[in-house]
């Protein structure tokens, strides 16, 4: 099985080639960041009209927070899908427990600074995700993915089967 996620295209005798395009993972992360962060940026002039500067700071943090663990499964894939991209998928599995668990490290070890605003924080992490998760869907849906190699073409044979 073999996968151009990481920027190889099969030519017509099956030969994978190189592209010049930047590997799916990648467009992917800057497609979510870009949604995350615009919706993060609507999100902070509410809070700001809200609560301030405590607002817009409980924003970031809670958004920023749950961009960078989202990056990392991306870079997984990045680094580990070109070359394996069936062993990616397991990589995903374990990056999402160690996000759970990473994400409820942070909490817990930074605690709440006294400048944290709960709700807004909360927002923040909620409006990060869904967008996050929006834009990767959108991008997987437009990815064009060759998941099997083609069959080999054999000598006068026509593409016509009974």
């Amino acid at each position: 099985m073999t996968s151009n996620a990481g920027g190889q295209q099969s030519d017509s005798s099956g030969v994978v080639a190189s592209r010049s395009a930047s590997s799916l993972w990648l467009r992917l992360l800057f497609l979510s960041s870009i949604a995350a962060v615009l919706a993060l940026a609507v999100t902070s002039v509410v809070a700001a009209v809200m609560n301030g500067g405590q607002g817009v700071l409980s924003v970031a943090f809670g958004g920023v927070l749950v961009m960078v663990f989202f990056a990392i499964s991306l870079l997984i894939g990045h680094f580990v899908g070109r070359d394996n991209p069936s062993g990616a998928v397991g990589l995903f599995v374990a990056s999402y427990f160690v996000k759970v668990v990473g994400f409820a490290v942070v909490l817990f070890v930074l605690g709440a600074p006294s400048w944290l605003h709960g709700r807004w924080f909360v927002i923040g992490a909620v409006v990060a995700v869904v967008f996050w998760q929006a834009a990767e869907i959108y991008g997987f849906s437009k990815a064009r993915l060759q998941i099997y190699n083609d069959p080999e073409a054999r000598k006068g044979d026509n593409d016509v089967h009974p």
